[in-house]
């Protein structure tokens, strides 16, 4: 299930699979397992084949291969729902990864060991750049050859080792979102086998610095993670358009950083009661997990 929920974080532009690892206690396990992985991928290249062996001992796969399984099943089966939920209902759904998302970040607070008055500036500065440069947006690319996907690849899989940075929400920045989904939903194989060798390379690089910054500077490196949740929250706020996405309809993207207030009281009332929901969803889902 915790892949399930990864995966479907994953497709929607705004939210972080790394979030949902962080908020269900598995984020640093998993980095720690991914890094395993690619020094073995490394010892292998190198033709070490014991030194391989060694390595691949080592991952946890009754942990590592049903949450890769997950992701990849409810990315594929859940992108056509999910642009379906953004198109017709984007403030609703907006709302409720808005409070998904304020209330991993609550989580993330309780899970620093040494606070610290800096650490508070480094939240504030960290947000203010992520909400600054989340504003940012491409047009979306036509007809993008195989190096564009592999680069898309490498970019997306950011959403899995940084919770608060959306990878599906950086492909609708660079213009490759709805190429992506709808490589996804025609079964482009050769597209997609491009994108996931860029994305399992990037993700392969990535682990190994942020295990060794867990290692070394854990609590910096959550203050910065909570920092990029914070800015993140940009991408879905409900108003005016909630969450950003590609519409078929009119293929155009649908503004999801411009930022407004609700115009009504029918138009405040449902992203609110759909964001209070995802918030008391996340505080059930702690408090089973530390009762475990």
């Amino acid at each position: 299930m915790r892949g399930v929920f990864m995966g479907a974080a994953d497709v929607v532009p705004g939210v972080s699979g790394g979030t949902i690892a962080l908020l269900l206690g598995i984020y640093e396990r998993l980095i720690r397992n991914v890094h395993v992985c690619s020094d073995a991928v490394v010892s292998f290249l190198k033709r070490d084949f014991v030194g391989a062996k060694e390595e691949l001992s080592k991952i946890e796969w009754g942990f590592l291969a049903p949450l890769f399984l997950g992701i990849f099943v409810s990315f594929v089966s859940l992108a056509q729902v999910i642009e379906m939920l953004l198109e017709e209902y984007p403030r609703s759904t907006a709302g409720f990864f808005f409070g998904l998302v304020a209330a991993s970040i609550v989580a993330a607070f309780s899970m620093i060991d040494s606070w610290k008055v800096s650490f508070l500036l480094w939240i504030a500065c960290t947000a203010i750049v992520a909400f600054a440069l989340l504003g940012l947006r491409a047009g979306p690319i036509e007809n993008p050859n195989l190096l564009v996907f592999f680069v898309s690849g490498a970019i997306a899989i950011c959403a899995m080792v940084l919770p608060g940075v959306s990878g599906s929400f950086l492909l609708l920045m660079v213009g490759m979102y709805g190429s992506l989904i709808e490589t996804i939903n025609n079964r482009y194989m050769l597209e997609l086998m491009v994108f996931g060798f860029g994305a399992t390379l990037s993700l392969g690089f990535s682990a190994r610095i942020l295990n060794w910054l867990l290692k070394r500077f854990r609590d910096t490196l959550l203050v910065f993670l909570i920092g990029l949740m914070i800015g993140s929250l940009r991408v879905i706020w409900p108003w005016p358009n909630g969450v950003g996405v590609v519409s078929d309809k009119e293929n155009e993207i649908i503004e999801g950083s411009v930022l407004a207030w609700p115009g009504s009281f029918s138009d405040f009332l449902w992203p609110t009661v759909y964001g209070v929901a995802g918030f008391l969803i996340v505080i059930t889902i702690l408090k089973i997990e530390r009762k475990q």
